[in-house]
């Protein structure tokens, strides 16, 4: 009874470690929320200490950015893949609405307490985010000093014009080729070739937020890895040959289901990572032929030209979107729900290289709305019928979203036009709404909600009004 009472002590004594000056016990495998940054109980951060965590040696860092104060959630996303790879985690609570200086001081707060606390080693700090976190993540290491590199998973860089020679960093992007962040993901990588930056770009498939594990473990592989070609960590030549042949193993799949752009691509990534490691010569052979190859050379004008009719099309978006927006021009919507049919076809077509820019085209034209709204919003004097005007646009953009509905309603009532907000209310109903307590809740609609329009309309979809209206 004895021994396994000492066996369990030594279980739970091992799962976790206890920093005696300040009396906080962090336990590995798990996220810890709300550590608080020492000057501030309201700055706090979440933490990640793989399992096999000691502190007999240096870690790496990976900072996880989320602007919407759901860190703990970003972070999950990292775990496996920080636990395979040996990476520590720390995500600063933040907010979007936070100024970017006020936000970065939260960060570099942060990352002292990190520093502090535990063994990091100080030539492996990275920074990491999806979506704004992302983009907000490649103006870490531009702004802050000592962050070696950025994973970007779905971003573009913020802000090329503020990139510094004389202060490179290591740049991962992972990317959907669905994902309107594509095509500026790959106009990054170029930028940062020229000015000798270190980079890859991982694509994914499918329009989803989120890549596999697999694929962020990778972005923490390779930044591995050039630490050990950059001779600050000992080279593991196991370490390098098991994810070498990895990576070949896709390649190799990648040519048989016939994705030779891609496998093509993910040649290039791979000399730029094991350049300094092995010779690639038996790589660039294969990667020539490829090039040389017919149908390879196919899909590179197929993809081209799609390349070429997005650019077109996005040009024409900004431009009447802008006009649209600032003349009121609620007779265009009649051109913009044209252009989600010509969206919808490319996406139902045969042509790959089409269906995949009419799923870039739809993300950017409706992260194009919601920048709108945001600046409109964010005015002194609020424009209502700009506002009024992108609501309705995000009803044909993004049709299956009911709470553009909901505010086009709120608005076109407070106005007194119950017209407007009659048609849009019977479309939330038929686009299948049926949360009746919430019609009844909508901002401003307190005159509009008794009329017998609004009461029939509900009773026609949902079967039972609030208000029953006198026949007399």
């Amino acid at each position: 009874m004895k021994k396994t009472l000492l066996l369990a002590f030594f279980s739970a004594f091992a799962a976790s470690f206890v920093l005696s000056q300040e009396q906080m016990v962090l336990r590995k495998g798990e996220i810890i929320e709300a550590i608080p940054v020492q000057d501030s109980v309201q700055n706090t951060f979440s933490l990640y200490l793989p399992t096999n965590f000691s502190t007999d040696k240096k870690w790496p860092l990976l900072m996880i950015f989320e602007m919407e104060g759901k860190e703990r959630q970003a972070m999950s996303m990292f775990v496996q893949a920080a636990e395979k790879q040996g990476y520590v985690l720390a995500a600063p609570k933040m907010r979007d609405t936070v100024s970017l200086t006020n936000s970065m001081i939260a960060v570099s707060k942060s990352l002292e307490r990190t520093m502090g606390m535990l063994p990091i080693d100080n030539d492996r700090i990275y920074a990491g985010g999806a979506a704004s976190g992302g983009r907000f993540a490649s103006l870490a290491p531009i702004l802050l000093n000592g962050i070696k590199g950025v994973i970007s998973v779905g971003a573009s860089i913020a802000n090329r014009e503020l990139l510094n020679l004389k202060q490179p960093f290591h740049f991962v992007g992972i990317v959907s080729r669905e994902n309107y962040n594509y095509t500026p993901m790959l106009n990054d990588a170029e930028l940062l070739d020229r000015l000798k930056f270190p980079n890859q770009v991982l694509l994914y498939e499918g329009n989803g937020n989120w890549p596999s594990i697999d694929d962020l473990e990778k972005g923490m592989q390779f930044f591995t890895l050039a630490a050990m070609g950059r001779r600050l960590i000992p080279k593991d030549s196991l370490y390098v040959e098991k994810a070498y042949r990895e990576d070949l193993d896709k390649v190799n799949q990648l040519q048989r289901t016939g994705d030779l752009l891609w496998a093509e691509q993910f040649m290039t990534e791979m000399m730029s990572v094991y350049g300094a490691h092995k010779n690639l010569d038996s790589l660039r052979t294969v990667q020539r032929d490829l090039r040389r190859d017919k149908q390879f050379k196919a899909m590179k004008r197929n993809e081209n030209s799609a390349f070429l009719k997005e650019s077109l099309l996005k040009e024409d978006y900004l431009y009447y979107m802008e006009e649209d927006v600032y003349t009121h021009n609620f007779n265009n919507l009649g051109w913009w729900n044209h252009q989600m049919g010509e969206i919808k076809k490319f996406i139902s077509g045969s042509n790959p290289y089409e269906k995949q820019m009419g799923h870039r085209l739809l993300g950017f034209v409706n992260a194009l709305a919601l920048d709108n709204i945001e600046v409109i919003q964010s005015d002194s004097v609020v424009d209502e019928d700009a506002l009024a005007f992108l609501y309705m646009l995000k009803t044909i953009l993004d049709p299956e979203n009911f709470d553009y509905y909901l505010k086009t309603i709120s608005l076109s009532a407070k106005n007194e036009d119950f017209g407007t907000a009659l048609f849009y209310l019977e479309e939330v109903l038929k686009k299948g709404f049926k949360d009746r307590e919430k019609l009844y809740s909508i901002e401003n609609t307190a005159l509009f909600r008794i009329t017998p329009e609004f009461n029939e309309m509900v009773a026609k979809y949902l079967k039972d009004a609030r208000y029953e209206m006198d026949e007399n």
